[in-house]
């Protein structure tokens, strides 16, 4: 059987192999993977949160990359190309590396069905582990602990917020989804939570596995000032911080919480106030509060739940 030769014709693909567009669940990707023979050879932070999971995963890539790494970064969904999801040292990934990748997966799949994101996101890991990347920022699709990205053991997991969405998927309450997100969590490996009043569910996974939780408010936070901001943590505080070029008083507990995670990675990829200052003016994200030129003055979000909503007005 021929291949796809075009990435559009790859993603028309992808989407005729598996009868639902969301089937949670480890156990076909990491049949895939495992023939894939993938294991991360650099630090691995993993995102997770109802809403702030792809601005936590910009500022980490951002402020990594301003501290002279070379990052992969992947995220969903996308806004307009597919190229989006995947970035490599600051850039897109090009359509030639993303079918190279897709056909490597093919090659070993069998028939096994992959829905179009567990397919994409072994794709990514693929791509990774041919780049040699310093780090890898990667940003969990549905939930956590079912999603296809939790294949991968994080060093450093960050959960940003927990709300009521995905109630199908991932359970009728906050102590449900809570539990879902704390998935990611792995044993005597640093657990980031940037929610304020995290769910009990996700307090005592972390507990019951050994996992090294860090809450904003207790162990890390922020205070902000009139003109800038300070942030605290376990690797000590950082004054005098820029606001973000991403707009929301929200941002300020999605950068500290990325702030916290490379605390816990400072004696492998130490990143210096320098860095840290640059990435926080310089960051770009479409469609969070994105602000367009021209009258009349018009705003991008892509709040999609009550919580984010709320958000939304607010700022």
């Amino acid at each position: 059987m021929s291949h796809p030769t075009s990435l559009a014709a790859w993603l028309a693909y992808l989407e005729t192999l598996h009868p639902k567009a969301i089937s949670l669940g480890l156990e076909r990707v990491r049949a895939v993977h495992d023939r894939l023979a993938l294991a991360p050879t650099c630090p691995v932070v993993t995102v997770t949160g109802t809403n702030g999971k792809g601005s936590t995963s910009a500022f980490l890539e951002r402020m990594l990359s301003a501290g002279g790494y070379r990052v992969g970064l992947y995220t969903s969904p996308h806004l307009l190309r597919y190229n989006e999801r995947v970035r490599i040292a600051g850039a897109e990934a090009t359509d030639a590396e993303l079918t190279a990748a897709f056909a490597a997966v093919e090659a070993v799949r069998q028939d096994i069905p992959l829905t179009y994101f567990e397919f994409g996101t072994l794709a990514a890991l693929w791509l990774f582990a041919r780049v040699q990347t310093d780090a890898l920022v990667l940003e969990v699709g549905l939930g956590g602990r079912l999603d296809a990205v939790n294949i991968v053991d994080a060093d450093v997991a960050v959960v940003t917020t927990i709300a009521i969405d995905h109630t199908d998927y991932l359970g009728l309450t906050r102590e449900d989804i809570g539990r879902e997100k704390a998935g990611i969590f792995r044993t005597g490996r640093v657990a980031v939570c940037a929610d304020p009043d995290p769910p009990t569910a996700l307090v005592d996974h972390a507990r019951a596995i050994g996992a090294v939780l860090l809450r904003i408010g207790v162990d890390f936070g922020f205070v902000a000032g009139e003109m800038q901001w300070r942030y605290f943590g376990p690797g000590g505080a950082r004054h005098g911080l820029p606001y973000p070029a991403l707009r929301g008083v929200y941002q300020l507990a999605n950068a500290a919480a990325a702030l916290t995670a490379l605390d816990a990675l400072r004696a492998h990829l130490p990143v210096d106030m320098g860095a840290v200052r640059d990435a926080l003016v310089s960051i770009e994200l479409p469609g969070r509060f994105q602000v367009l030129p021209g009258r009349p003055v018009t705003v991008l979000d892509v709040a999609h739940n009550v919580q984010a909503a709320r958000a939304l007005a607010d700022t």
